[in-house]
């Protein structure tokens, strides 16, 4: 579906492709790894598929909402006053479409196979990097693996702008290696979150990045339910309420870094036999990559075929580079990190790890190249 400027009465669900195939980033168009450049750089020319609102600003709040995919949102518009007053497309997000990946793009305006966060769980020399955590089985990485030495592309075109992050945030590995050389404005509740954005409005700060996790939280602890209704809920009022106080030359722009998938309890092991050439996994639960024993490729491949190409796209790494999974071109480094097949999930269901832990068993997921997770909304409000 081309990305097309509407009002709340028109927007509608986008479905799977009808022939079954994966829903691609709309890398140089209509997706997150655009964003950047035109609200940073060109944001009086923009191009046809953003929506109206931009142009003659003289600041730009670009507001991104971990876990808030189009379809999902179109999904709770009844009810809704902040999101549907203003204007809005979908555009897609990166693969996979998940929050390490998807923010790092959105910060440098780069696709994964050139910015290298080309997943949550990385392979590094046979060693698994934890990116939100940044963390190996050996305890916090930041020391061994720098940031720097995954992801060294300027952010926000080296412009250094303001970014509002959760306190808890601020020294991560995760924030240096996408946020690196911002100014980092810390907050800790919803309030505070609001304060914020609206006092580096006030400062005449020209462009200000803010990011809020509470939809992602959400949806990974309590599925799509009446708890991520109630999330959905407030962030609407607190959209409306900064929509409310914000001047009539600033433009709030809001948009998401992937969708999600409510998988319940339908997680699955893969099959004894792909496990029996697989020497280890990374990626996550709906983007996971198998990495073979040395000579065993094509067996493990084979396999995958066998066992779960009813429920996945199983894909070698040749395939999703041919492909341009992660933009047109995949420099040495992040191809390093990929394994040699990937399951990636096409049903409502994920592939477990033993190794991918947290602190419950997540019911709403992402990571795959469904319409639910790809595509996200692009809004603009100005007054």
């Amino acid at each position: 579906m081309a990305a097309e400027t509407q009002h709340a009465p028109t927007w509608s669900r986008i479905e799977n492709p009808a022939d079954g195939t994966p829903v691609l980033p709309r890398f140089g168009g209509p997706c997150t790894a655009s964003l950047v450049d035109i609200l940073v750089e060109n944001p009086d020319e923009p191009p046809d598929w953003f929506p109206e609102g931009i142009v003659g600003a003289d600041q730009i709040v670009l507001w991104v909402l971990d876990g808030l995919g189009w379809n999902q949102m179109v999904d709770r518009l009844s009810g809704l006053r902040g999101i549907p007053s203003m204007n809005g497309a979908a555009i897609t997000t990166v693969a996979p479409s998940t929050t390490s990946t998807a923010l790092t793009s959105i910060s440098t305006g780069r696709p994964p196979g050139e910015h290298g966060v080309i997943g949550y769980r990385l392979d590094i020399e046979g060693d698994i990097l934890n990116i939100l955590r940044w963390m190996t089985s050996k305890g916090d990485a930041r020391e061994a693996i720098p940031p720097e030495s995954i992801q060294h592309e300027p952010v926000f075109c080296d412009q250094r702008p303001p970014v509002v992050v959760r306190a808890e945030f601020r020294d991560s590995g995760f924030s240096r290696a996408h946020l690196t050389g911002c100014r980092h404005v810390p907050y800790r509740m919803n309030s505070t979150l609001i304060a914020e954005i609206l006092h580096q409005v006030n400062t005449n700060e020209p462009f200000i990045y803010a990011y809020y996790d509470g939809i992602d939280k959400v949806a990974h602890e309590y599925g799509l339910g009446s708890v991520y209704d109630a999330e959905i809920l407030l962030v609407d009022r607190m959209i409306e309420y900064v929509i409310e106080m914000l001047p009539s030359d600033v433009a709030l722009v809001i948009t998401s870094d992937h969708g999600q998938v409510d998988v319940g309890k339908n997680l699955i092991q893969p099959a004894p036999e792909v496990m029996s050439y697989t020497d280890r996994q990374s990626g996550e639960a709906r983007f996971r990559w198998l990495h073979a024993y040395p000579g065993a490729a094509g067996d493990l491949y084979a396999a995958a075929q066998r066992h779960h190409s009813d429920v996945a796209w199983v894909v070698t790494r040749e395939q999703v580079v041919d492909e341009g999974w992660f933009g047109p071109k995949v420099l040495p480094s992040p191809l390093a990190c990929l394994g040699d097949v990937a399951l990636v999930s096409r049903d409502p269901m994920a592939f477990e790890d033993p190794a991918d832990t947290g602190p419950f068993v997540l019911k709403g997921r992402h990571g795959s190249l469904t319409a639910d997770e790809m595509y996200v909304p692009l809004l603009v409000y100005r007054k």
